[in-house]
C-alpha cells in the first residue's frame, strides 16, 4: 500500500496514507487489524501528508491528483476537494487554533486553507514564482512557518493579511529546507540538501539562526514531529 503519512488518533490508532494504494488505512496497535478506507476517484492515487482536525476529522492531501481530502472516521465517508489551481500538488498539512486546515502547494508558490465548514478553499501566493513550499507548520498566534524547498528560504505568512515575509537559510539558497516543526513558537526543521543534513533552530522574535549537522548525516530529513512535552 506504500504507507507514507502516519498519525495518531485520541484512541490510539495509527492511520497512515496508502500511497502507492489509493487509499487510507487504519491500524488498531491493541488487536493488529487494518481498516482500509480506499479512494472514491480512480484519479486519486497517491494519499500522501494526513492530519486531525480539533473535531476528530481526518484531512489529507493526495500530491499528484491535486485533491485535498476528508475522512470522518465515525463513518468512512471521504469525500476529495479540488484546488483552484491545477497541478498545485498539495503537500504538508497544519492545523490553526480555529481549526482551519493549511497546506503548502509543492507544485507551485502557494499556501492554501481549507474551511472545516464550508469546504471552501483559499489559496494564499507566495511573492517570489520560484518557490516551493514542502512542509508546513503554525505557531500559537495562527502564523504559517514553510520551508521553501526550492529557494533555500524559510517563509512567515500571516493568513489575515495575506502578508509574507522570508530568510535565507543559513546554508543557502541549495540547502532544501524540509521537515518543520514549532516548539513554544520557536521553529525548528531541516537542510535536507546539505552534507550532512542539518537541523536549524530559529528565534522568530530575534530572527535569529542557529544549526547544528546530524551526526550521521540524514541523508534526507522529510519530516519532524514533536513529542507531547516537546
Amino acid at each position: 500500500s506504500g504507507p507514507h503519512g502516519l498519525v495518531e488518533d485520541k484512541d490510539g490508532n495509527i492511520w497512515y496514507t496508502g500511497n502507492t494504494g489509493a487509499l487510507i488505512g487504519k491500524l488498531d496497535p491493541k488487536s493488529g487489524a487494518v481498516t482500509e478506507y480506499p479512494m472514491p476517484d480512480p484519479q486519486a492515487k497517491d494519499p500522501h501528508t494526513l492530519i486531525f482536525d480539533k473535531a476528530g476529522i481526518l484531512w489529507f492531501t493526495v500530491q499528484n491528483a491535486n485533491r485535498i481530502g476528508r475522512l470522518d472516521p465515525k463513518t468512512g465517508e471521504i469525500k476529495l476537494l479540488t484546488p483552484p489551481t491545477p497541478k498545485s500538488r498539495p503537500y504538508g498539512m497544519a492545523v490553526d487554533s480555529k481549526g482551519t486546515v493549511f497546506y503548502v502547494a509543492f507544485g507551485a508558490n502557494l499556501v492554501g486553507s481549507v474551511d472545516p465548514k464550508t469546504l471552501a478553499i483559499r489559496e494564499y501566493k507566495l511573492p517570489d514564482p520560484a518557490s516551493r513550499p514542502r512542509r508546513i507548520t503554525i505557531t500559537r498566534d495562527d502564523i504559517v512557518w514553510y520551508s521553501d524547498f526550492s529557494r533555500g528560504y524559510l517563509g512567515r505568512l500571516d493568513s489575515a493579511s495575506g502578508k509574507a515575509t522570508e530568510w535565507l537559510s543559513p546554508s543557502g539558497t541549495t540547502s532544501e529546507p524540509y521537515g518543520i516543526s514549532a516548539i513554544d513558537d520557536i521553529i525548528w526543521y531541516s537542510e535536507s540538501g546539505t552534507t550532512p543534513n542539518t537541523v536549524v533552530r530559529f528565534d522568530p522574535k530575534t530572527a535569529k539562526f542557529q544549526t547544528w549537522a546530524i551526526p550521521g548525516g540524514g541523508n534526507i530529513v522529510r519530516n519532524t514531529s514533536v513529542t507531547p512535552d516537546g
